[in-house]
This record gives structure tokens, C-alpha cells and sequence, in this order.
């Protein structure tokens, strides 16, 4: 199951990077910047904590959330309204209050707040531009985080609660686009 997760990783960010420089999707810089670095300290609580293949793809998926990150500079999005600064600053916050308590279960249900907050942005966006987000890209990662979990060498709050949160928020996320998208075709044809 780790294995199968960590090759859905790849297959999730080629979607993702063919729509980036096709130019349907318009990635949000702050989303994943905060990914990238929350995935990276999910993935070392993860190991510390025995996640075992568990942990491969969260750490697969760090590096490809910073990879976004650096691309979204010249290919996302450039305008960043007063709720995204926000969103912003709340999940830095989060991230240390984390470095100060420095206790895994807590730090993970932090961090898993956190990359809720740091979601916002992204759903926001997506919300009200549906088409500017690659829908199989968060269907594949909603998915791997949950053959992830089968994975787990051990089953505690910091290896689980974050995968599980995030099999959840993305096909939430998924869901909404579909749709918002819906919606979208059936308001342009009236």
C-alpha cells in the first residue's frame, strides 16, 4: 500500500504540472507553500513515530507541494486578497505553536489545522474559478492519503489523524469543483 501510494504521488503532480504549463491551472502560492513545508514535518513526526511506507508519500508529496510552490510564483495566481493574507498568517501561527510544544499528537492535530487553513485560499479560488483546478489531481491524492493509512506500520494520532484529514479535505475539495462546476454549465446555459 505504501509503494501504491507513493506511485499515485507521481501520477497526481503529472496531472497537475501538464495543467500547470498547459495553463488551466493556476496554482495558489501560499496553499502550497504551506503544504510543502507541513507534509515535510508531517513526514519526520511520521517517521519518528514509526509510520514505516506509511510515510512515503507524505514525504514524496512534500517535495511535490514545494515544486508547485516555486512553479506557482511565475504560473499561479498573482492576486492575493486580504482573506488569503489571513489564511496565510493564521497557518504560520499554527506552525509555531507547534514548534513550541514540540509533543507529536499535539503537533500533528496543529499541523493538521494548519493545512486546513492553509486550504482556504486554495478552496476559495476554487470555488469561484472551478476550471483553474485539476480535479483528478486532488481525486488521486484524496485517494493515495487513504491507501496510505493502510500502510501505517503503527496506528496513533500522529500517523494517522493527518493522512485521514487529508483524504478528507481534498475530496471534499473535489466534490465542491465538480460541483461548482455543474453549476457553472448549467448557469451559461440558460
Amino acid at each position: 500500500m505504501g509503494f501504491l501510494s507513493a506511485i499515485l504521488v507521481f501520477v497526481g503532480y503529472f496531472f497537475y504540472f501538464r495543467d500547470i504549463f498547459k495553463g488551466s491551472t493556476k496554482p495558489h502560492a501560499f496553499t502550497w507553500f504551506a503544504w510543502g513545508l507541513i507534509n515535510s514535518i508531517v513526514f519526520f513526526a511520521q517517521v519518528y513515530e514509526g509510520a514505516a511506507a506509511g510515510s512515503w508519500m507524505t514525504g514524496l508529496n512534500a517535495l511535490g507541494c514545494i515544486a508547485v510552490c516555486v512553479i506557482s510564483f511565475s504560473k499561479g495566481i498573482k492576486d492575493f486578497p486580504l482573506f488569503d493574507w489571513i489564511s496565510l498568517f493564521a497557518s504560520l501561527f499554527a506552525l509555531v505553536l507547534w514548534w513550541l510544544t514540540k509533543e507529536p499528537a499535539f503537533s500533528v492535530i496543529l499541523l493538521t489545522l494548519t493545512d486546513i487553513l492553509a486550504f482556504l485560499p486554495t478552496f476559495r479560488k476554487g470555488f469561484f474559478k472551478p476550471y483553474e483546478e485539476t480535479v483528478s489531481t486532488f481525486a488521486i491524492s484524496s485517494f493515495q492519503f487513504f491507501l496510505s493509512i493502510f500502510a501505517l506500520g503503527t496506528y496513533n494520532i500522529p500517523t494517522t489523524l493527518y493522512p485521514a484529514s487529508i483524504f478528507l479535505t481534498d475530496g471534499l475539495f473535489v466534490l465542491m469543483l465538480l460541483v461548482r462546476r455543474k453549476q457553472l454549465m448549467i448557469k451559461v446555459s440558460s
